[in-house]
């Protein structure tokens, strides 16, 4: 492989402007693609094969006027101190307000005051008004959402305490400052690590090339291939990401070989031969991450890792062909003034004072890790498993109003039904009733009912809603049961399991199958299928990787312990996540202003990402170590060259993913706030504990048996060359032959 990427570099840096037309054309065709594409679709947020979708897709099927994706809204009064919300102010001032959210996209507006509604305090001092819109939440116009505040606002002039709930509300977090963040504080780490801002920018324009051309081409195919707008947030954190990283690993390669008195042309060659090549597994075991994604089997995050895999290919390509044919066009400027200045002739440090040649403090603190090998690892592992201990403790669920700022009308609306009606009033649960096996669909209905009263947990049963106006005609029928408690509540779950174990009995009896639906149920089935995917999940691509590795290194403890090395980091980042976001440790300090469960996708989305982005820093870092132990350096040496020509590469590209991720923290979003927490902390562990600490203590304690590999197996694993010994032994045997070649003849003299 390092010779095929040898030959590509090359062409790219001698035919730089053709290559450099190329991607700009495909980055006009993509933008172009993405102009005049359709509006991309929804989030169709589906769980395949659990009761809550099963339950949804009846009412779809059953219930064909219902609009199940429509968004709603719940406006919550509080009469003042001493008065009844049915007293004849209060009671005009709620129906001014249902007569303001009527209209436009509103479908209907419930009214509290009719006989039965429900909507009523036992106390009489608190009522809501329940609004239902023709359109889901993503297309609720801000002219709208203006309306539903306006109608508070009017109410609350009469004396009453309005607030209002619903996803009717919800407007997409604005992201972009996160990305503006990590550019910036990558773009001071890259003029810190090369001294030149030509050298720094060279990185930052060709990752954003690839992450324009990437998103613009799933903009471009959205309506295509269903792709929502949604789906380009992983691919744009990702994609710019390890499109910094991938560019500052061949440039500083590039940089290297220019300070060992290569040519130009010579030194793209091999800067993409071999740094190259650690770029093209780095990048495969981040795509085996992202697409194994749709092992979960929930479609979102399937399209998600794939749009995020498409971005990280289209990252590679551009590392290997447009980085080199960029350092062709800047030419000297690739290092700073000063260098220039003191070596005008070749506008290159000599090779003594050559980044990397020095004992710097990458080297420096590989002797150490030498020297105390034991007490590092020990220190290490003790201090990243302390970190771990709170994912025991961890409570999995999707965030709702009650995980909203105290200060949030929703949350404040959320409280004041809590008050009302009870904690459980704001997780109603949905029984979905399919009549058609029952010989008497209104009597198989009461039987239902009655079931659902007597379950221990359940304070009300709605009757039975038909899909009919007469029963006999009914094929199904819906009824909503109030838990006793709120829809985070563990013992919530235990009461869904209790109402699900009732449908054998029912079906036995009546002939009609239940299923149990709504909010809380859905975020439950959520959370069971993300438990039960982690394990398969985890063993493919760690198995995948782990072979993987097995052909960059032609060893078997070298991915073993990278693999064991990354589940240590990513349990420490989730314990940290748990510390601050559940238990609530430095919440203030990070602006997370309400604790509570954790996403139920964060575990399986942590390990996905930062398992591609781990083994990143393990491919670059130790295959430096790899290419000098083949070349003859003893075990212990070869850890020291390593680290003394690519530490500070792996540190800056380390601070600049962490940079990136950690911009999202300061989102409003608590969603968004985790997630960004979340990969910059487990970014921090594994590429400074991890690959700066336990690596390099683990090989100093292996020696020689750190590549050591079967005979058998490295009989039948293909040898992918990465390190690029093949390559320089070929041009060593090129370079001798062209020596050995006696010069031309000089031509006969005939005299005339």
């Amino acid at each position: 492989m390092a010779t095929f990427l040898y030959k590509i570099g090359r062409l790219a840096f001698r035919r730089r402007r053709i290559v450099a037309l190329i991607w700009v054309a495909l980055l006009a065709a993509a933008i172009g693609g993405a102009s005049t594409a359709s509006s991309p679709p929804d989030d169709d947020f589906a769980l395949p094969g659990t009761q809550a979708q099963k339950a949804f897709d009846l009412l779809e099927e059953r219930f064909p006027g219902a609009n199940a994706e429509g968004a709603t809204a719940r406006m919550v009064f509080r009469a003042p101190t001493g008065e009844k919300i049915t007293a004849a102010e209060n009671k005009a001032a709620v129906q001014e307000a249902r007569k303001e959210l009527s209209g436009g996209q509103a479908a209907g507006v419930s009214d509290p005051f009719v006989k039965n509604s429900g909507a009523i305090s036992k106390d009489g001092s608190i009522a809501y008004a329940s609004v239902t819109y023709k359109v889901p939440a993503q297309e609720i116009t801000d002219k709208t959402r203006e309306g539903i505040k306006d109608a508070a606002k009017d109410a609350r002039a009469t004396g009453l305490t309005v607030e209002t709930g619903g996803d009717a509300l919800l407007v997409e977090p604005e992201m972009g400052n996160a990305e503006i963040i990590g550019i910036g504080v990558a773009a001071v780490v890259l003029i810190l690590t090369f001294g030149s801002l030509i050298a720094a920018g060279l990185p930052l324009i060709t990752a954003l090339i690839g992450v324009m051309i990437g998103i613009s081409s799933i903009t471009a195919l959205g309506a295509t291939l269903g792709l929502s707008a949604n789906t380009t947030t992983l691919a744009m954190m990702i994609g710019l990401a390890v499109g910094i990283d991938y560019a500052l690993f061949i440039a500083s390669r590039y940089r290297a070989e220019l300070t060992e008195g290569r040519e130009r042309e010579e030194a793209a060659g091999r800067a993409v031969g071999t740094a190259g090549s650690a770029v093209v597994f780095a990048g495969l075991t981040v795509v085996i991450a992202l697409v194994g994604l749709s092992v979960v089997n929930i479609p979102v995050l399937t399209k998600m890792g794939m749009a995020a895999a498409g971005t990280v290919v289209i990252a590679v390509l551009v590392a290997l062909t447009l980085v080199p044919a960029a350092l062709g066009m800047v030419g000297k400027r690739i290092f700073g003034r000063r260098v220039r200045k003191a070596n005008p002739a070749t506008g290159v440090p000599p090779a003594a004072d050559a980044e990397g040649q020095r004992p710097k403090a990458g080297a420096r603190w590989a002797s150490f890790v030498l020297r105390r090998p034991i007490l590092v690892l020990v220190t290490a592992v003790l201090a990243l498993g302390t970190l771990a201990l709170p994912v025991g403790a961890m409570k999995l669920g999707l965030p709702d109003e009650g995980n909203q700022p105290e200060k949030t009308t929703q949350r404040k609306a959320y409280d004041m039904l809590s008050d009302g009606f009870g904690a459980g009033f704001n997780g109603p649960l949905m029984a979905v009733a399919d009549l058609k096996g029952a010989d008497d669909p209104e009597a198989a209905a009461a039987e239902i009912q009655k079931r659902l009263q007597k379950v221990d947990g359940v304070v009300a049963v709605s009757p039975a809603q038909p899909n009919k106006k007469q029963w006999d005609a009914a094929d199904t029928a819906t009824l909503t049961a109030i838990p006793k408690y709120g829809p985070s509540d563990a013992r919530t779950e235990d009461i869904v399991r209790d109402i699900r174990d009732q449908s054998d009995a029912i079906e036995k009896k009546t002939g009609a199958t239940l299923l149990v639906t709504g909010a809380t149920a859905v975020a439950i089935d959520f959370s069971q299928v993300m438990n039960d995917a982690l394990v398969p999940y985890l063993a493919l691509v760690v198995g995948l990787a782990f072979v993987l590795l097995m052909l960059v290194f032609r060893s078997v403890l070298v991915p073993l312990k990278a693999a064991l090395g990354f589940l240590l980091s990513v349990l420490a980042a989730l314990g940290s996540v748990v510390a601050v976001f559940q238990w609530g440790w430095l919440a203030g300090l990070l602006g997370v202003e309400q604790t509570g469960p954790i996403m139920s996708m964060m575990p399986i989305f942590m390990i996905g990402v930062i398992f591609g982005l781990a083994m990143d820093y393990e491919v670059f870092l130790v295959t430096r170590m790899r290419e000098a132990y083949v070349h003859g350096e003893k075990p212990g040496q070869a850890i020291v060259s390593g680290f003394r020509l690519g530490a500070r590469v792996v540190s800056a590209a380390g601070v600049i993913m962490i940079s990136v991720f950690a911009g999202f923290i300061g989102s409003s979003e608590s969603m968004i706030k985790m997630m960004g927490f979340g990969l910059a902390i487990a970014i921090l562990f594994d590429a400074f504990v991890v690959r700066m600490a336990i690596v390099p203590a683990v090989l100093a304690l292996l020696g020689h048996r750190a590549w050591w590999l079967p005979r058998w197996l490295d009989r039948v694993l293909p040898n992918v060359d990465v390190e690029g010994e093949k390559l320089n032994k070929e041009l060593r045997l090129d370079k001798e032959a062209v020596a050995t070649v006696p010069p031309p003849r000089e031509p006969e003299r005939t005299g005339v």
